[in-house]
């Protein structure tokens, strides 16, 4: 990536990492890569705002040398303190050493522990502003979205707000805004990053966008730190993640399972004929054979969950239990389970699930349904009517 003038005199000049497919210590799939975004915003005083990943460096200077020298920037933005956007500070700050770095005072231990900087450093709050010129930058804490240190970042005389991590996608792309993609990939995205990532701090960024909503302050463009940059209809993010913050659901179910031999993935299987039949919408996933990613981005707006796993030493199966101990983190609310499995000489993994989603606060809207070992025709009806059951509770 170059650098591209996305407002007058303001140039994205981040980075675009077209090759990663793992994220987040490998808990977070990017099948389709993702950008390490930061902004250069050239007046009477420059400022870049965050940097990028470590290893793009090198690029994230040259871009800015497309614009100007790297030497003239003033102030370096740092609205998070987590790697993929304040890796490449120390590169950007030994070529600007008088540049003033300004962020909250939690951003402000953070780097110093990452990198130990002699910097000068300025701590701001809600409601400070700095003077560029002819613009100035406003900034509004944002802590927990989604690192204590986090903040956004705000220009009035473009409405260009800078909010980091909030509203981005992992998604990497040539083109800089989001009219310009696939919209279906953009939502996808967009949604699987609150999923993943931001789902369990929904009550944080319920009250931060209730706060944001009354500044009134106008915004025109959303310039995340990953993804494409959203200048038409940039509300609508915003409205998004407000209904999933509030745990909006829709009437659709998600089936994960994990089966040893076959027989709990056949109980799956005629448990979703039943839903299907009942008319709700449903999507089915082996956990072993599928990405967790994307099971728990079906999951934001489903309002129910059936959960199913054989048993193995009295318990569920291992790859079960990591999915649902990730399920357990995000704490998801408003949401109907029940849970199903098949068993050999002694059950357990059932209840073990119940145990976990009882502990996490998901509503259990039915007992479980067990079979042993390989259900019969009898048993395979009940998985039929358990699904046709549960879906009727959807309703």
């Amino acid at each position: 990536m170059s650098a591209i003038k996305i407002l007058p005199d303001i140039y994205s000049v981040g980075a675009a990492d077209w090759n990663v497919r793992t994220f987040h210590g490998h808990t977070y799939s990017t099948k389709r890569g993702t950008t390490y975004n930061a902004y250069l915003i050239v007046d009477e005083k420059i400022a870049l705002v965050d940097t990028v990943y470590g290893p793009f460096a090198k690029e994230l200077i040259e871009n800015i040398r497309e614009v100007i020298p790297v030497e003239k920037i003033d102030y370096v933005i740092a609205n998070h303190v987590e790697t993929d956007h304040s890796g490449a500070l120390p590169e950007v700050m030994k070529l600007c050493p008088k540049a003033k770095v300004i962020g909250t005072q939690k951003c402000k231990e953070g780097l110093f522990k990452h990198y130990y900087g002699n910097w000068d450093f300025q701590v701001v709050k809600t409601g400070d502003k700095i003077s560029l010129g002819k613009r100035e930058l406003a900034f509004i804490e944002a802590p927990m979205i989604h690192w204590p240190d986090s903040m956004f970042t705000y220009c009035p005389q473009e409405e260009l707000l800078m909010p980091n991590d909030a509203f981005g996608q992992h998604i990497a792309t040539s083109e800089r805004f989001a009219d310009e993609v696939d919209p279906c990939a953009l939502w996808d995205e967009a949604s699987k990053y609150y999923a993943n990532i931001l789902w369990p701090l929904g009550a944080v960024i319920a009250r931060k966008i209730d706060e944001v909503l009354k500044m009134n302050i106008p915004i025109k463009s959303i310039a995340p730190s990953h993804g494409v940059i959203w200048r038409k209809e940039p509300l609508k993010i915003v409205q998004a993640y407000a209904a999933w913050a509030r745990n909006e659901t829709k009437p659709k179910v998600v089936v994960a399972y994990e089966s040893m031999w076959g027989a709990t993935q056949m109980m799956a299987k005629k448990i979703v004929e039943g839903i299907i039949d009942a008319g709700i919408s449903v999507k089915l996933y082996d956990v072993a054979a599928s990405d967790r990613t994307e099971i728990i981005n079906d999951m934001l707006e489903a309002k129910g969950f059936l959960f199913g796993s054989s048993t193995h030493d009295n318990d569920m199966l291992p790859n079960f239990a990591g999915f649902l101990e990730f399920v357990r983190g995000l704490a998801p609310k408003n949401r109907i389970a029940s849970v199903f499995g098949s068993y050999g000489w002694a059950g357990g993994a059932a209840k073990e699930i119940e145990t976990v989603l009882k502990e996490t606060g998901i509503e259990l809207a039915m007992p479980s349904l067990t079979v042993k070992y390989v259900p019969d025709e009898a048993e395979t009806k009940r998985c039929y009517d358990f699904g046709r059951d549960f879906a009727a509770r959807i309703k």
